[in-house]
């Protein structure tokens, strides 16, 4: 199959990186605004080449993958989805719920497939976890700990940008929560602080936060995120139940030093970046996506699913903001 690449960035090269590995995909048709990374693309990949976005689109493309900046994304699903064209799109799929709505209105009944890119859905770990939930050998969960530490903040421009770091960073978590525990989040509290980066405080963001989710039957989920985390990328998940409890995340390249005599555990080199701690998700996240091109799954991650994490994330922003509990309904247009 033939797939198109709107966005050449961090995230797209890399993606363009894998989708050229797949054997189900025989070329790429790529576009960016900056020539040079469509010339690095043209050079490694053997990509086609286009001037814009519409150009893509018409130049008969089977599926479309959208890694440009957060504010295209809303034009960019559409214009897909007018061509008739399947489409990944790199989380979210707007910069606000309002907008996202109205992404989904347009996706709903058009019969196009659109897959939004939450990668640790392909995480092996994760994946195992929630077959665990789902048959029933953990019991009913009790307690949910989700968390993300990265190394080192990201630059002052992209923070400026973010939205904050639960729009950002944690709605990997609360997108991994519904999903692994097949429960809805009614209800949140959140704080966070800053102690490192000052250019965090300015953009009016915090470096460091946790929220307290209450989901639909009962159970409490922990969501702790964090900018600074110097032994490198951590990213966890522990699941609680009345009959047994498990983890994702803890094995060798553990970012985290256990000082108890006697023990070696973990013996590995640290995961440092993303990229390296879910290189193999995001090939399963690509190849689920060919999948979908190739019409044998639907989606596996809808903008409505999507749009669930986001509703979170902006609980979780007005609680931090306001120092209190907020419902989901509150946020629910």
């Amino acid at each position: 199959m033939r797939i198109g690449i709107m966005g050449l960035g961090r995230i797209g090269s890399f993606h363009a990186e894998t989708l050229a590995g797949l054997d189900g995909v025989d070329s790429l048709v790529v576009t960016d605004p900056v020539a040079a990374a469509v010339a690095t693309a043209t050079e490694r990949f053997g990509a086609t080449t286009t001037d814009s976005p519409e150009a893509l689109l018409a130049a008969g493309v089977d599926g479309v993958v959208i890694a440009a900046a957060t504010d295209a994304h809303p034009d960019l699903i559409l214009a897909a989805v007018r061509a008739g064209i399947p489409v990944f799109c790199e989380k979210p799929v707007a910069r606000g719920v309002e907008e996202s709505l109205e992404v989904l209105r347009a996706v709903e009944g058009s019969g196009v497939e659109v897959h939004i890119g939450y990668n640790r859905r392909f995480d092996a770990g994760f994946a195992a976890a929630r077959r665990a939930v789902l048959s029933g050998e953990l019991g009913a969960l009790h307690t949910v700990r989700s968390t993300t530490l990265d190394p080192a903040p990201p630059p002052p421009a992209y923070v400026a940008a973010s939205g904050g770091i639960f729009r950002d960073c944690g709605v990997h978590d609360f997108d991994i929560v519904r999903w692994v525990t097949g429960r809805e989040v009614v209800e949140v509290y959140a704080t966070g602080g800053n102690r490192g980066a000052e250019y965090i405080r300015e953009a009016g963001d915090v470096d460091t936060a946790s929220a307290l989710l209450t989901l639909d039957d009962g159970t409490i989920a922990v969501i702790s995120d964090s900018r600074h985390n110097a032994r490198g990328h951590d990213v966890r998940l522990e699941l609680h139940g009345m009959k047994d409890s498990i983890a994702v995340g803890l094995e060798d390249r553990l970012p985290l030093r256990s000082v108890e005599p006697g023990t070696a555990f973990p013996a590995g080199t640290p995961h440092t970046f993303f990229m390296d701690r879910f290189a193999d998700a995001y090939r399963a996240e690509l190849t689920a996506f060919t999948e979908v091109v190739a019409g044998t799954r639907t989606s596996p991650c809808t903008v409505a699913d999507a749009i669930e994490a986001s509703l979170t994330a902006e609980a979780c922003t007005l609680s931090l903001r306001e120092h209190r509990p907020v419902r989901l309904d509150e946020v629910r247009k």
